[in-house]
């Protein structure tokens, strides 16, 4: 899986460390029903406890809770297919849009993710390789990647949390050819519950 969705070996993301939440219903005891994953530059303004409620507005079918990214990194990496299907909301700013996901946040249905048989066999080696075929994905973010390329075509296996839930910080996009939309996916309306300062990015003070 590595080779579709990092930069190479020795590079950040090539670690199996960034693989983990993938197929951690596969790792943990199966006691362990439910875990929250996050990254380590998050500042949080609400009690974490909060968004293990999230779990229960989980639609029937959705195994992973995540937010979707908030730069246009995805517009960029499915350029191709974009170019192939210009109808596509693939990599489109939401409301309607697809615009990937961001991992930063990550709430794992463990035991859902057992019980799907759809998300299992989209961890097949095949399966993966078809899909990076279908949308001539080549990524470099590690499991955030999997995650977008098969929401892509599963969308019901998520559940998506709202941005202040990861109110990402990043702005390296917009300085680099996407000025013209960024605006579209920064924004982010309510009050913040968690900051994520990713790619180096510092957090406002209180």
């Amino acid at each position: 899986m590595q080779k579709h969705f990092s930069a190479g070996s020795g590079t950040y993301y090539s670690d199996s460390i960034f693989f983990l939440s993938v197929a951690m219903h596969r790792i943990m005891p199966k006691e362990i029903t439910q875990i929250i994953q996050v990254d380590l530059d998050l500042k949080y303004k609400t009690n974490i406890r909060d968004l293990f409620d999230e779990f229960d507005s989980f639609p029937e079918g959705a195994v992973i809770g995540i937010a979707r990214e908030m730069q246009p990194v995805y517009r960029h990496t499915f350029w191709q297919y974009r170019r192939e299907n210009p109808q596509t909301k693939v990599g489109d700013p939401p409301p309607d849009g697809l615009p990937g996901f961001n991992s930063g946040v990550l709430l794992l249905n463990l035991e859902a993710m057992r019980q799907s048989k759809l998300y299992n066999q989209l961890l097949e080696p095949a399966m993966v390789q078809k899909l990076t075929e279908k949308y001539h994905f080549k990524g470099h973010l590690g499991d955030q990647d999997f995650f977008t390329m098969v929401g892509m075509e599963h969308p019901e296996l998520f559940h998506v949390l709202d941005c202040t839930w990861n109110r990402q910080l990043c702005t390296w996009w917009r300085d680099h050819g996407y000025s013209d939309v960024f605006d579209q996916y920064f924004q982010c309306e309510g009050e913040v519950k968690i900051y994520h300062g990713n790619c180096n990015t510092p957090i406002p003070e209180d």
